[in-house]
């Protein structure tokens, strides 16, 4: 089964960008590149958990999700068969450059990436921000969350509950948005999927929470001195009650900088909504696609 989000990796002109937007807004920890030039970004106690690989044009190329093992990933594997999706094992250079002991992919109905790791490497280096926060709540929750934008929204939702086994948190449907938000964990959602205006996948946005309101404050501050356009203001969600700003970040895609957000649990029950935030998040720069492509898969 599929315990968290362990990683995300995206491709970009932009990438080097990321060697001073992570560290200096974020405040994630740089560390040592990948064989490729990627940047890549500490969280927490794990090797890595953000990548940016070089590309000629933005995009998503891959979501790790943490597994209980690898009969945990076998078992999923399996259900992909029935299915009908071919999952191919990783060779051992791939697991090395991922950092974790082994690796399935795949490809999804929606064509997106998705990699099922088991034995992801903690580093012996304590975690070292790279600016004062008090760190980001990750742990058993994981990274965060994705926002995916899929063309069948039905398909989608049957295939990440049923072959996946995702559990559903809640629904949106706030016209033109009609959303479902999944949870793996303690973690409200660690994946949603919103019905796509066109016949194409996209990414929506990468969700990181902070262990305290005053690093989101901080981080807001520091976006507007250094010009980074702030796709929607300071608000509060009405599913998982996180406080949160959207930023604009140099791979293309948004990210929800936020705090607070609601845990779940076995007994939680799925609940519906027709608004996305109780307050704040107000859009801004609508010139700036919230729709990032996706990477087709190598």
């Amino acid at each position: 089964m599929i315990t968290s989000l362990a990683y995300f990796g995206a491709t970009s002109p932009n990438y080097k960008e990321w060697e001073h937007f992570g560290p200096c807004i974020l405040g994630c920890e740089l560390v040592e590149p990948g064989p490729d030039g990627a940047v890549r970004l500490r969280f927490d106690e794990m090797a890595y958990r953000l990548a940016i690989h070089p590309g000629e044009e933005n995009g998503v190329a891959y979501i790790g999700w943490e597994t209980t093992g690898i009969e945990g990933a076998e078992d999923i594997v399996a259900r992909l068969t029935e299915y009908g999706i071919n999952a191919q094992r990783a060779s051992t250079e791939e697991a090395i450059e991922r950092k974790v002991l082994g690796f399935y992919w795949f490809i999804d109905p929606a064509g997106i990436r998705h990699e099922l790791i088991w034995g992801q490497m903690r580093s012996k280096i304590p975690f070292h921000p790279g600016r004062a926060i008090s760190g980001f709540r990750t742990g058993d929750q994981g990274l965060g969350h994705v926002v995916l934008a899929v063309p069948d929204l039905e398909q989608s939702d049957h295939f990440y509950r049923d072959v996946l086994g995702f559990k559903l948190s809640d629904t949106v449907d706030m016209p033109p948005i009609y959303a479902f938000f999944y949870h793996v964990n303690g973690r409200h959602h660690s994946l949603a999927v919103a019905r796509a205006p066109g016949d194409k996948a996209a990414f929506l946005h990468l969700m990181v929470e902070t262990n305290s309101l005053e690093d989101v404050g901080t981080g807001l501050d520091l976006c507007l001195t250094h010009d980074i356009p702030i796709t929607r203001t300071l608000g509060c969600h009405t599913n998982d009650r996180m406080v949160s700003f959207y930023l604009h970040s140099p791979a293309g895609f948004r990210i929800e900088y936020g705090w607070g957000g609601l845990d779940v649990d076995d007994l939680w029950v799925p609940r519906y909504y027709d608004q996305t935030s109780a307050w704040g998040h107000h859009h801004q720069h609508p010139e700036l696609s919230p729709f990032l492509p996706i990477t087709p898969a190598k």
